[in-house]
């Protein structure tokens, strides 16, 4: 059931959003040389990798310009960039991503080859059900390059608290998964997106994971 939906839902959003697509495309191509498509490589489900699709928000040698976490004011992003990432536009081509099957419309947001050897323990346990496009840790870090941007070390801020609660945070939702808890994260999401303020309160934690939120 659950993948049906992903297909069907994926297919009706790519087809209905398919002018702002255009548009996010064109001012991609026009904002700095380089391809309209950022692609890097995940580990999706079962520790298979493929490459997630984002609309290109940074100057395309940005890897020999600086660190791979992007934080704060990086000034790799480019004038659009900052746009689509803030309104998360960037994030549609995984529409994509979710008609091939390497991921979902909901489950745990997949990370790199580096981070995901880091915790190969907990991934075992998260990586048996597809990543996707949001989850209970997009809520929480949908300001994430800000939270980083404040950090000394923003990397090793990443590994040591950001990505333990990323994690702690798949974990639950791979325990609770079910299509109602699915409709409930989407809608969250739409609301965050649609304000601009933090889902979190529509999505209370059962009282033994309110841990999770400190």
């Amino acid at each position: 059931m659950k993948r049906t939906l992903d297909v069907l839902l994926a297919a009706l959003g790519l087809l209905l959003l398919s002018p702002l697509l255009a548009i996010a495309a064109v001012g991609v191509r026009l904002s700095s040389p380089g391809p309209v498509l950022f692609r890097q490589e995940r580990i999706g489900r079962r520790f298979k990798p493929f490459f997630i699709l984002k609309f290109r928000s940074m100057v395309a040698d940005a890897p020999a310009r600086g660190a791979a976490i992007t934080c704060g004011d990086d000034p790799r992003i480019t004038r659009i960039g900052r746009l689509l990432r803030k309104t998360k536009i960037d994030e549609l081509p995984q529409l994509v991503n979710v008609l091939r099957g390497e991921m979902s419309l909901v489950g745990p947001r997949p990370e790199v080859r580096k981070y995901v050897e880091m915790f190969r323990a907990d991934y075992e346990e998260i990586l048996r059900v597809r990543p996707g496009i949001t989850d209970l840790a997009s809520l929480k870090y949908r300001d994430e390059s800000a939270v980083l941007g404040r950090a000394e070390d923003p990397e090793a801020e990443y590994v040591r608290r950001v990505l333990p609660e990323k994690i702690a945070l798949a974990k639950q939702y791979v325990a609770r998964s079910s299509l109602w808890f699915d409709v409930r994260l989407i809608l969250g999401t739409l609301a965050c997106l649609v304000t601009a303020r933090h889902a979190g309160p529509t999505l209370k934690s059962r009282p033994r994971e309110q841990r999770l939120d400190g």
